[in-house]
């Protein structure tokens, strides 16, 4: 079966530069609308509680902006709720979030928070916000999305990326047999966090995970060559090894 593989890039590193600074340069919409026009098939962007990088202004000109999707990562706040539900991006994807962690650390508990998420994922839902929750690749938290009807897993990476030799082949297996389960129990996958060049293509052969979502990596790499080269780099990787695994990315 042949199936897309869509790349989401997150901007929010371009406001962490912004802000170091402050002022409005360099701008997240500016590096939004470059991604669009390198390939990528939709927008993220981290609105935190301590506004550490993307700002409400940024949600609200990127919402104007950009004709792909957005998709909003978020805490389950209500403060975060009301902001979804005012903008109503395409997607909001439910993340863990501590204020002293410098990135995401880990996977949201979805396991051990069903009931605390359950009327964030309703309202999301009944808004027409698709609904996504960042998870580790385990069984029990895609049960755990299962019963509080989220259509959509994203599976962290950032085990895989970080590890290195067997340790890295344990975590890579611990993705591809959560992305198969997530199809299994009807759930739309997707996965990221810290995926780069060298790391990307084992993922992105993963036949039942159909989308990636890349920030940090991207930014970075953009320094060097410009973003537009780096995001056509990883999408270039993205879907060779989607068609070497079978699964070609339809035109």
């Amino acid at each position: 079966m042949k199936r897309d593989l869509r790349l989401g890039v997150n901007i929010d590193h371009v406001a962490t530069i912004r802000n170091a600074r402050g002022g409005g340069h360099p701008d997240p919409v500016h590096a939004a609308k470059a991604a669009e026009a390198a390939g990528a098939d939709g927008i993220t962007a981290h609105l935190r509680e301590d506004r550490r990088h993307i700002s409400d202004d940024d949600i609200t000109n990127l919402m104007a902006a950009i004709r792909v999707p957005l998709n909003l990562e978020m805490a389950a706040t209500e403060e975060m709720l009301g902001i979804a539900l005012r903008h109503k991006p395409h997607a909001a994807c439910i993340v863990p979030e501590k204020r002293q962690e410098r990135t995401t650390e880990g996977g949201l508990d979805a396991a051990g928070g069903v009931d605390q998420l359950a009327p964030y994922v309703t309202a999301l839902k009944d808004a027409g916000i698709r609904v996504s929750l960042f998870i580790e690749p385990d069984r029990g938290q895609l049960e755990a999305a299962v019963k509080l009807r989220a259509p959509v897993v994203e599976l962290h990476t950032g085990a895989y990326c970080e590890a290195k030799g067997e340790e890295r082949e344990r975590q890579f297996r611990r993705i591809d047999e959560a992305a198969r389960t997530a199809e299994e129990l009807k759930l739309e996958c997707h996965a990221g966090h810290g995926l780069t060049f060298d790391t990307v293509g084992a993922v992105a052969a993963i036949p039942t995970i159909i989308e990636l979502n890349i920030g940090h990596f991207l930014i970075g790499e953009a320094i060097f060559g410009g973003l537009e080269s780096a995001i056509k780099r990883m999408r270039a990787l993205m879907d060779k090894a989607r068609a070497e695994a079978g699964g070609e990315r339809s035109a």
